[in-house]
């Protein structure tokens, strides 16, 4: 499996062959960055564990690591060893969460953000993987996530999926929350990802990302205090029905037409959310 990168890697945690292991993911994530996949993602990663006969899921990190902030142990590596050292990284949490296959791409944040030449090479490189499986849901960014690198990602990805033939098209495509929360959506609009389950797992895999927690970055106390907030404060008048919940937007939209123009349909749910607020101050006032 070649990629345009010399620096693309391809892990797969049982030594499978690396096509076949890709043919059968059932469930993939395509982030930007290292842990990325385990903040958006984290349900679709429970969901394959719970059923490992029927399911499998699959990773792609789309950047190289590089430009990472850092502090601590890490506050004199080089952008070089940084990228060895998420690479590693994300390969540990391939291996702690039983992904069928580990992907990382290892493009420059500068160039998957310019619509130009350079992006072309990764979106030769999602070609070749959708052309090499054929997910039920593909995870992404949500296209109202405020970290320029996540939308850019979104936004080749999305015309990844649809340069692809209708019958290919994933029946699902869902975009997690990680820089922007979703919460704002109206309860029609969202979707919940059950993040609530494996609880132990779910801090396993993302104080795998020493570099970024240890390096100043408490992920794994904000991700497990944000799932939990959602949990708790979706609904005022029942008792939790998840544990944890990770909010998503619908995409499969956006791929199923290809004419939809992804800043409209991204600001229609701003539009619903004015009209809800603006017709609960109205009746009751």
């Amino acid at each position: 499996m070649k990629f345009s990168q010399p620096r693309a890697d391809v892990f797969v945690p049982t030594g499978e062959d690396p096509a076949a292991a890709l043919a059968r993911v059932t469930h993939l994530c395509i982030a930007a960055h290292q842990d990325d996949i385990e903040i958006l993602a984290y349900d679709a990663i429970c969901d394959c564990l719970d059923d490992p006969q029927h399911k499998a899921f699959g990773g792609v990190v789309v950047t190289d690591g590089g430009g990472s902030p850092r502090t601590g142990a890490y506050a004199e590596f080089t952008d070089e060893q940084m990228k060895d050292v998420r690479r590693q990284e994300q390969r540990d949490a391939a291996q702690l969460g039983h992904y069928a296959i580990q992907l990382q791409l290892a493009h420059p944040s500068s160039d998957v953000k310019q619509n130009a030449a350079p992006s072309l090479s990764l979106a030769a490189d999602l070609a070749t993987i959708f052309s090499a499986c054929s997910p039920q849901v593909v995870y992404l960014h949500n296209p109202a996530d405020k970290h320029e690198t996540h939308v850019a990602v979104f936004l080749r990805t999305l015309e990844a999926l649809r340069a692809l033939p209708a019958d290919r098209r994933p029946r699902r495509v869902l975009g997690g929350e990680v820089w922007r929360d979703l919460d704002w959506m109206v309860d029609t609009d969202k979707v919940a990802l059950d993040s609530g389950r494996r609880p132990e797992l779910a801090l396993q895999l993302l104080k795998v990302f020493d570099s970024q927690i240890t390096g100043g970055k408490r992920y794994d106390l904000a991700a497990a205090g944000r799932r939990l907030a959602h949990a708790t404060f979706h609904t005022s008048h029942a008792t939790d029905r998840l544990a944890g919940i990770t909010w998503a937007m619908d995409l499969t939209p956006l791929v199923i037409d290809s004419t939809l123009d992804v800043a409209d349909f991204t600001l229609s749910h701003l539009d619903r959310l004015q009209a809800d607020i603006a017709e609960r101050i109205h009746r009751l006032r």
